[in-house]
């Protein structure tokens, strides 16, 4: 693979020492928004790129957040009783915005997360594609809807949906702006005021998009931002919150979702995944190669839906992982702030050694590494090469766990239904892809597969980009829904409404319950017949 050593950081005055990155006073300028009132001590954060300082965050304690979802509560009357289609003008405007000043996003995303541009701009096409669809779709959505009632004309019934109230939303650090967009505009569009604490690591790109959103005109304390430590704040934000969207491992997830079963307060939760792809036998090998790439790499691996298994036809394997070998090693790395590289560093030096080792494990079981494999600290302090592997069995770590990062395994096989089988035997179930020129075949695979999104003859964007269909995790990935019309839906409240006249639902005065109940039951047989029962 070909890689570019960064030039020298000789610009204190830009985020994290980054050249070209936004100047150090637009950090400030966005972290002021939420400074005032915090007295917890504060931390810096540094820029993956370059090991620099990029920033320094106040910290809210345990009484500061509580605070914040007074204001909150308060300001989401006010809001929620907008009409539904004034909101949407708010996401309308936000849309053009984001799309306006995209070049600023994908700096700031770039320096908090070390990602390479292009992957970057998934971020930003994937936040405006969701404010454009909650912008246009909200108000059909959530406009009351007529059922059939119990008895045809006398029984008028109606479903409703109220805001839940304040939703909190603690998000992740892997995809900052498109997640928060994905969490938090459709609870805003629902009526809802939002509390929510990004990842300190890359907060700058969620106070991004809150100041955006203001300008596009939504009410101040609507959406608030507080940052902590989820050790100080996190029993807060249960607490507080009327609903809880969390975003993040497996392991935290449960233990979130223990915690909120004590409120009875509904969740939802995105959680981690061991996502397989399928490459049939009749698959074009090269279109195949180049589609894992992207699949396997986007983000250095950071990505919940990434790929991290490939299970691939016996009669076409070598083929395909000389041509996935290849395309790798052709990625460039590097810390440009444009298109020139294919893929960036790692985001944490705890992401790093989480990868490091589960390679070092897997090689040490007997793996064989093809291409990649080790750290390139020539290059920055956290980049890592992408990486393939062969022959990894049951005793590697990365066999069954999430790396989380650029390594993928290579597995072969020869009976579809054995491909189904060992995609499926996992705890997980967040995404899975499916690779043939066959693509009813290819549907026919999907449908079989046990994860939430499923993509033919794509990786993960044909779902991650559809903001009109839901997407979400089976088994040990999570529970519930974002984006599409549930991911709408799941912030409210459903209330039935049923009017009823004339005939009372019991016997009237002098009829005996026998001849009503035989009547009512013969009525009931009548009403299966009628469209729309």
């Amino acid at each position: 693979m070909t890689s570019t050593v960064p030039v020298k950081a000789d610009q204190p005055d830009t985020i994290g020492g980054v050249p070209g990155a936004p100047p150090v006073r637009r950090a400030t300028a966005l972290v002021n928004r939420v400074a005032a009132g915090l007295d917890s001590a504060p931390v810096q954060m540094a820029a993956p790129f370059t090991g620099l300082p990029m920033v320094t965050l106040p910290q809210a304690t345990d009484a500061d957040t509580r605070a914040v979802f007074a204001r909150a509560r308060r300001a989401q009357h006010a809001w929620a009783a907008r009409p539904v289609r004034e909101r949407q003008r708010v996401l309308l405007r936000l849309h053009e915005l984001v799309l306006e000043h995209q070049d600023e996003a994908l700096d700031l995303v770039q320096v908090e997360s070390g990602k390479a541009r292009i992957d970057a701009f998934d971020e930003v096409s994937a936040t405006a594609l969701v404010a454009a669809y909650y912008g246009k779709h909200s108000a059909r959505i959530l406009a009351p809807r007529r059922a059939a009632g119990a008895l045809p004309v006398l029984t008028r019934a109606a479903e409703l949906h109220h805001p839940k109230g304040v939703v909190g939303v603690i998000s992740p650090w892997n995809y900052p702006l498109a997640l928060t967009a994905m969490d938090v505009l459709p609870a805003l569009m629902a009526g809802n005021a939002v509390v929510q604490k990004p990842d300190n690591q890359t907060a700058l790109s969620a106070l991004w998009l809150h100041e955006l959103a203001e300008r596009a005109g939504l009410p101040v304390d609507a959406w608030q931002i507080v940052l902590g430590r989820g050790s100080v704040i996190g029993d807060a934000i249960v607490d507080e919150s009327d609903y809880v969207c969390f975003t993040g491992s497996t392991p935290t997830g449960k233990r979130l979702a223990s915690r909120i079963a004590g409120r009875l307060t509904s969740y939802s939760l995105e959680l981690g995944g061991k996502n397989p792809m399928i490459v049939l036998p009749d698959a074009d090998v090269r279109k195949a190669a180049a589609g894992a790439v992207t699949a396997c790499f986007s983000s250095a691996g950071q990505l919940c839906v990434s790929i991290e298994r490939i299970y691939v036809h016996e009669t076409i394997r070598d083929e395909f992982l000389r041509a996935f070998a290849e395309r790798t090693e052709a990625l460039h790395l590097g810390a440009e702030l444009d298109y020139s590289a294919g893929m960036g560093s790692l985001t944490s030096p705890e992401q790093l050694r989480t990868v490091s080792a589960h390679v070092e494990d897997a090689r040490a079981a007997g793996a064989t590494v093809v291409t990649g494999g080790r750290a390139r600290p020539d290059l920055g302090p956290l980049f890592y090469e992408p990486t393939i592997l062969t022959g990894v069995t049951e005793r590697a770590t990365l066999f069954a766990e999430e790396t989380f990062g650029p390594v993928v395994s290579v597995y072969g096989y020869t009976d579809v239904d054995e491909a189904v089988e060992r995609a499926n035997d996992t705890a997980f179930g967040l995404n899975a892809s499916v690779w043939t020129r066959d693509t009813r075949r290819g549907q026919q695979v999907a449908a079989r597969l046990k994860a939430g999104t499923v993509n033919v003859n794509e990786g993960y964007a044909a779902t991650f980009g559809t903001v009109g269909v839901p997407m979400g995790g089976m088994k040990e990935s999570g529970v519930g829904r974002r984006n599409g019309a549930e991911g709408l839906l799941k912030y409210t409240e459903a209330q039935a409404i049923a009017v009823q006249r004339g005939l009372r639902l019991r016997p009237f005065r002098g009829l005996p319950p026998r001849l009503w109940t035989g009547a009512m039951t013969a009525g009931m047989k009548v009403l299966r017949c009628l469209p729309g029962r």
